[in-house]
């Protein structure tokens, strides 16, 4: 079972990817912007981030910029979960220093799969 950090500002958000993240028996945490979400990564070390980026105080871009060049938070690695759809975005997003980039409105089967990719465990969507 792993420790999944979840940072969105939308409460029906969070509480629909906490239920994949929990359906697939892992721990869910929360925050709700950016920089809350930074300070999470750095207190909890949780083993994947799946990251919103249009948020309030520090946009997801920036939280997944801190949290990948953080020498304590390096090694977790950031998914963004967002409605930004444009090439630029992902391309943005992944030179911010994400492992992988899905946007919104996602399928279960698709999240599932992300999550079990970065955590080396099965999918169970």
């Amino acid at each position: 079972m792993a420790r999944i950090l979840i940072v969105d500002d939308s409460p029906s958000q969070l509480m629909s990817i906490r239920r994949v993240v929990e359906k697939l028996g892992h721990d869910a945490l929360t925050a709700e912007d950016g920089a809350a979400g930074v300070e999470a990564a750095k207190r909890e070390i949780p083993d994947l981030v799946l990251m919103d980026v249009v948020m309030p105080n520090l946009n997801g871009f920036q939280a997944t910029r801190s949290i990948t060049r953080e020498p304590t938070t390096r090694h977790i690695p950031v998914i963004l979960v967002t409605t930004k759809d444009q090439d630029t975005d992902r391309v943005w997003g992944m030179r911010q220093g994400a492992k992988a980039y899905i946007t919104k409105p996602f399928s279960e089967a698709e999240l599932s799969a992300l999550i079990a990719q970065y955590l080396g465990g099965p999918s169970a969507a």
